[in-house]
């Protein structure tokens, strides 16, 4: 492992990478995970016959709003501007399962990896919060960066099953 961590400076003590030396590009990450849960919460989710409301939508809203609140929750994460963010939430039957995806966008000197695997947890936890009165069982799982570009490290594309 020859590559040396940016958040550690000389001494091994955390600090907040310099970034003002680095250029403005066009940053894009996708990150994703999965909540499991009973084939009857899943039918309750689809059916929108949660109490708390529409659990698809408080769930999008919520992701947005952490992604947009990232810096304020990783200690050295740098406060950015997004440019865009988007939850895309599928269905899988057979797995008894709500898959998320999130999508965020900047212009900036630092990436958006963070800002894209908040709004995936959150996004989770909120599924997870609207629907525990009737599963409190549901798991959530595989929060992985799919793929980011932009920036001095180029494009990471996780492979396939990774």
């Amino acid at each position: 492992m020859g590559e040396k961590l940016t958040h550690l400076d000389e001494q091994g003590q955390a600090r907040m990478v310099d970034i003002s030396r680095k250029g403005q590009t066009v940053r894009e990450a996708t990150a994703r995970g999965i909540i499991f849960m009973k084939a009857s919460t899943l039918e309750a989710i689809t059916s929108n016959e949660i109490k708390k409301g529409n659990v698809l939508q408080v769930a999008k809203i919520a992701g947005i709003m952490a992604a947009k609140h990232t810096a304020s929750l990783i200690p050295l994460c740098h406060p950015i501007s997004l440019t865009a963010i988007d939850l895309i939430f599928s269905i899988d039957e057979s797995q008894s399962a709500v898959v998320i995806e999130s999508r965020v966008k900047t212009i900036g000197q630092t990436g958006v990896e963070m800002e894209a695997l908040t709004a995936v947890s959150v996004g989770a936890l909120t599924i997870y919060d609207m629907c525990k009165a009737v599963d409190r069982a549901m798991r959530i799982s595989d929060i992985v960066l799919v793929k980011k570009s932009g920036g001095q490290s180029g494009t990471f594309i996780r492979p396939e099953g990774g």
